[in-house]
């Protein structure tokens, strides 16, 4: 059974703060690339890379390529995603 299958818990998404951090740039930022991201995450490039492929298994986060370059954004037609930014949007207003 594929991970964007089960049931999406909200404590596995928020239960990592580079997680949080990284769903949180992307709320603001639209797209951005690995580099970009971990830059103002503060975080290590691999780690973002393993948190970015989990965001995009389960289904919050899309990946395109343009030959080498990754570029990430939040599936904002995902209501689970919509409702993140919201969240976000009213903690930090």
């Amino acid at each position: 059974m594929s991970m964007q299958n089960e049931k999406l818990q909200i404590e596995n998404v928020l239960s990592s703060r580079g997680r949080v951090k990284i769903i949180k740039i992307l709320a603001k930022e639209e797209e951005l690339n690995i580099s970009e991201i971990a830059k103002r995450a503060g975080l290590n490039h691999s780690t973002v890379v393993q948190h970015l492929e989990y965001l995009c298994k389960v289904g919050l986060i899309q990946e395109k390529t343009f030959g080498r370059i990754r570029i990430y954004r939040l599936r904002t037609e995902n209501t689970k995603v919509r409702a993140l930014k919201t969240l976000f949007s009213l903690w930090e207003s």
